[in-house]
Formats: C-alpha cells, structure tokens, sequence
C-alpha cells in the first residue's frame, strides 16, 4: 500500500482537528498540524485586527506542506494534514479533501465558548451557511468528502 495523502478542511470550530486526528489514527498516518508549521516556518506576514487572526501566505504554506509531501511520498507514509487553508493545495498533491461541516446553532455555540467576538462568530457562521471551504475546494477539483460533526 503507498502512501495517501489526506487533507481536512472546514470553518473554524467545525471539528477539524478531532476528525483529522480520528482519520490519522485509523489510517495510521501522521497528522499534521498546519498551525504548527505556521509558527514554525513563520508563515505569518502580518495580523488582521479586524478579524483578530494571523495573515498566512498561502504560496509560502503551500511550499511546506509540498515539500512535507513530497518528503513522506519519498517514505512511503501517508498525512493527514489538518487546517481550514489546506484545501489551497493543488490537487495534484491531494489523494482526499475532507470537509467537516456543523449545524451553524452548534457552531455559535463552539465559537462562542472559545471567546471569539460577535463580528468573528457571525464571520464564520457565514462561511459555513454559504460553504466557503466545499466551494472553494470544489473549485480547485479536490475529491471531497464531507463530514458533518
């Protein structure tokens, strides 16, 4: 068996991680956590007060997570890489698109115990009613599965 790369994407507080980490374990694969690698590689170009977040350089992020990639295709091991950017890969990199979906009354209810502001709650309840990272992964032609949490 070679190896697979998986990548899970969603809105903020939709259960990535856990998915991410449930797969990784089933799978046997090595999770990946894109903020780490954030801090890491210092991926960071700026911070959005705004929308109280970091600004990440997609072209800078993706260069990582290829490399990770290419590294692990190298060694025959698959990744499961977790974090609402990954869906910018390439498909070409990408063997699933996972995307994890949450009633938006239960997503308020998350982001709200996490202490994000009203404008940041609404932002993403937004983005997950109008299924901003399914359309976007859809149009970069990922394989997606979606998973509702």
């Amino acid at each position: 068996m070679g190896s697979e790369i998986i990548i899970v994407t969603g809105c903020i507080g939709t259960g990535k991680t856990k998915t991410a980490k449930e797969i990784a374990e089933k799978k046997k694969a090595d999770y990946v956590d894109v903020n780490k690698l954030i801090e890491k590689y210092k991926l960071s170009v700026g911070y959005d007060k705004k929308r109280d977040c970091k600004i990440i350089s997609i072209r800078k992020l993706n260069s990582v997570l290829i490399k990770i990639i290419k590294d692990a295709k190298i060694n025959n091991k698959s990744l499961v890489i977790d974090s609402h950017l990954s869906h910018y890969l390439p498909k070409k990199y990408v063997d699933l698109c996972v995307v994890t979906k949450c009633n938006p009354i239960k997503l308020a209810s998350r982001l709200k115990e996490r202490g994000y502001s009203k404008e940041k709650i609404q932002e993403n309840i937004d983005a997950e009613l109008f299924d901003v990272c399914y359309n976007e992964a859809k149009e970069r032609g990922h394989k997606i599965k979606i998973i509702t949490t």
